[in-house]
C-alpha cells in the first residue's frame, strides 16, 4: 500500500485484508495458513480470521481442508514494479531476453519498467540512477563492464533495492547466468574431439577471442576451452595459443582476426569464441583471406545467426553453445519474485548450456525455419 498523508481515513481492516491477498503471488498459488503468516508477517490467529472473511466473501476459494488460493473472478493489481536494464547490444540474444522477461511480466503481473544500456557504462550508471528515482522493487541488470559494476552496486544497495546481474557479476547481486569455465570447458572438449577426427588430432595453433571488459569470470570461459582442447587432444610443443579481444562484436572480431592472419602461416587452427558475434566475424575474415579450410570456429550463445551458419553446407562453424536466452524471462522472474517474497534465494543460478552442431541444430530448434532469415 502506498503511504498517504491522510492515514487517519485509512480502514486497517482493509489494508491488512490486501497484504493478505497479495500474499497470494499468481493466479495458481496454493498457500497454507502458516505461508501466509510466512509473507505477511501477521500472527496466526489475525491471517486465520482475514482467510475466513475473505473465503466468505468470495475473493478465496479453499483447496482440501486448510489450503486456499485467488477465486478466479479476482483481478489482482500488478504485485511489483521491477526495473530491467538491458545490455543494449544489437544481437538476438538481448531480444530474447528482453522479450521474455516482457512476457513473464506480464503473465505474472508484474510492472517493468526497461532502460536500455547501450552497452555503454556512462549510460548503465545513468540508467541505474534512474531506476533508484522510481522507487521500483527490484533491479535485474544486465551490463556487461565489470570496472563499473560496484558503482552500480553501491547505487543499488544504497537505496536498499535488491538486485539480479545477468551474466557479469555484481557486488551484492543474485548471480543469473552462465557456467562461465563448464560452458568454455564443452566448447574445448568438443573442438578437441572434432580436431582427433578430422585432423588426426593434428593442431598448430588455438585462436581464443575474449571479451575482456566482461571481466574475469567471462574469462574463465576462455580458460574453459584451452583446457577442453587439452584434455582431449595431445598438443604438441610447437602449437600457439593466440588470444584477441573482439568485444563481443562482429566487426572487431572480423578486424582483429583478420590482422592475426597476416602474422601467421597455421594451416589448422582451433577457434574459441566467447560469443557468437565474435565467432562469426572469425568466420568472415577466415573466408574472406580463402583460408576457411584452415579453421574449426566454435561460439557460445546458440543464437539464431549462428544456427543459421550450422545449417549450411560444408560451414567451419562446427558447434556453438547454447545458452537458450527465451527462456531467461522465466527463470529470472521467478527468482525476483522469490527474492522479494523473502524466500531462499542461491547466490548464483546457473542456466543450461548444451552443444548445438550441424547434426542437432534442427532437433533443439526445429521452428527456425519459421523466422525471418537473419541478416
Amino acid at each position: 500500500m502506498k503511504a498517504s498523508n491522510h492515514g487517519r481515513y485509512v480502514v486497517k481492516s482493509l489494508v491488512h485484508a490486501t497484504r493478505v491477498i497479495e500474499a497470494f503471488q499468481s493466479a495458481g498459488d496454493v498457500l497454507r495458513l502458516r505461508d501466509v503468516v510466512i509473507r505477511t508477517g501477521y500472527s496466526k490467529g489475525m491471517c486465520f480470521r482475514l482467510l475466513y472473511t475473505l473465503h466468505q466473501c468470495g475473493f478465496l476459494d479453499k483447496v482440501g481442508e486448510n489450503h486456499y488460493r485467488l477465486a478466479s473472478e479476482v483481478r489482482r493489481r500488478r504485485l511489483y514494479r521491477i526495473g530491467y536494464a538491458a545490455q543494449g547490444q544489437d544481437t538476438s540474444f538481448d531480444r530474447e531476453v528482453r522479450l521474455g522477461l516482457a512476457r513473464a511480466a506480464e503473465r505474472e503481473h508484474v510492472e517493468l519498467i526497461v532502460v536500455d544500456n547501450r552497452y555503454q557504462p556512462k549510460i548503465a550508471l545513468r540508467n541505474a540512477d534512474y531506476l533508484v528515482r522510481e522507487q521500483v522493487d527490484l533491479v535485474i541488470e544486465f551490463q556487461t563492464d565489470e570496472l563499473i559494476a560496484p558503482a552500480i552496486a553501491s547505487k543499488y544497495l544504497e537505496a536498499n533495492i535488491p538486485f539480479i546481474a545477468i551474466d557479469i557479476p555484481h557486488p551484492g547481486a543474485t548471480y543469473f547466468g552462465a557456467n562461465n569455465y563448464q560452458a568454455g570447458l564443452m566448447a574445448g572438449q568438443y573442438m578437441g574431439r572434432w580436431a582427433r577426427k578430422h585432423w588426426n588430432g593434428e593442431v598448430d595453433e588455438i585462436l581464443l577471442i575474449e571479451l575482456l571488459r566482461a571481466g574475469s569470470l567471462p574469462k574463465a570461459r576462455m580458460r574453459g576451452v584451452a583446457a577442453g582442447i587439452s584434455e582431449v587432444v595431445r598438443l604438441p610443443a610447437a602449437c600457439r595459443t593466440t588470444s584477441v579481444d573482439g568485444d563481443g562484436q562482429f566487426q572487431t572480431s572480423l578486424e582483429r582476426v583478420r590482422k592475426c592472419l597476416r602474422e601467421t602461416k597455421s594451416k589448422r587452427i582451433l577457434v574459441g569464441a566467447a560469443n557468437d558475434s565474435s565467432a562469426l566475424g572469425a568466420l568472415r575474415a577466415f573466408e574472406e583471406a580463402g583460408r576457411a579450410q584452415e579453421c574449426a570456429i566454435v561460439g557460445q550463445n546458440g543464437e539464431p545467426e549462428a544456427r543459421a551458419e550450422l545449417r549450411l553446407p560444408n560451414t567451419r562453424m562446427i558447434a556453438s553453445v547454447a545458452y537458450f536466452p527465451e527462456k531467461y524471462g522465466d527463470g529470472l522472474l521467478r527468482l525476483a519474485l522469490d527474492i522479494l517474497a523473502r524466500k531462499a534465494a542461491p547466490p548464483a543460478m546457473f542456466t543450461t548450456h548444451q552443444i548445438l552442431t550441424p547434426e542437432n541444430v534442427e532437433h533443439f530448434y526445429p521452428n527456425d525455419s519459421l523466422l525471418a532469415a537473419p541478416a
